[in-house]
């Protein structure tokens, strides 16, 4: 990406011809307030240790954009120190939450967490103990911990197997914070299935396909579940169920 910018671009001069275009590597080093060896050093994938600040630096001063601030944090697996904070019901983004309403399918919203955070009245209607009544949100406690989950959840151990292995995979860069954290000791104590399935480490990228629910009103129902992910909330994830 140095080759890229030219030093002008970044407020620096010129200086004497080069033999190629951009930055040079003491430019770059210079710009993010590291040592010349340290920065050759990363740019050469040799094993040295790099802070999110570091990182950071590095990001601002080569100008990458958003994927590629999050691969280059993903490669040193470290928190981007700039990104959002998690979500609550009350800053979901207004348009999200127009979306979910106006789905004509079970639709909802899940948090990093995977606390439901919005839900329409289809959603409601499916996750019986879940998204209707005075229930708790998330949905990893309504699988793991709450009979209505067994109950509804078609094949519930190899789903539920699943679904541990897709979450350790999507908070795998959030394992160390304290709400996820403490999300993930509370099922571990309350279930031991979670706790089994947990100590498996086995990750799952989350995926959609074909769900089928034994609804205590309406019977055997089979969907096809597709997971969207907003462009600029990827801690969110809108989950529609498409009946078949």
């Amino acid at each position: 990406h140095r080759e890229r910018l030219s030093p002008q671009e970044v407020g620096l001069p010129p200086g004497p011809r080069r033999r190629t275009p951009g930055l040079r590597r003491e430019e770059v080093a210079q710009l993010c307030g590291v040592s010349s060896t340290w920065y050759t050093w990363i740019e050469q994938g040799r094993p040295v240790s790099a802070s999110a600040d570091a990182l950071a630096r590095i990001a601002v001063a080569l100008r990458l954009s958003r994927a590629e601030r999050a691969y280059l944090f993903e490669l040193a697996a470290q928190r981007d120190p700039a990104e959002p904070d998690p979500a609550t019901a009350a800053d979901t983004p207004a348009t999200l939450l127009q979306t979910v309403k106006l789905v004509d399918a079970p639709a909802y919203v899940l948090d990093r967490q995977w606390t439901a955070l919005a839900w329409n009245t289809h959603a409601a209607d499916l996750f019986t103990g879940w998204l209707d009544g005075e229930h708790d949100r998330n949905l990893l406690r309504f699988t793991f911990t709450e009979p209505l989950g067994r109950e509804l959840i078609v094949d519930w151990e190899t789903r539920a197997r699943r679904l541990a292995a897709e979450f350790r995979a999507d908070s795998i860069r959030h394992l160390n914070d304290a709400p996820t954290r403490a999300l993930i000791d509370s099922l571990i104590a309350a279930s031991d299935e979670f706790a089994r399935f947990w100590a498996s480490q086995d990750v799952f990228e989350r995926e959609g396909g074909r769900r089928e629910f034994n609804h205590p009103r309406h019977g055997r129902i089979a969907y096809d579940q597709i997971t969207f992910k907003p462009a600029h909330r990827e801690d969110l994830k809108l989950v529609v169920l498409v009946r078949l």
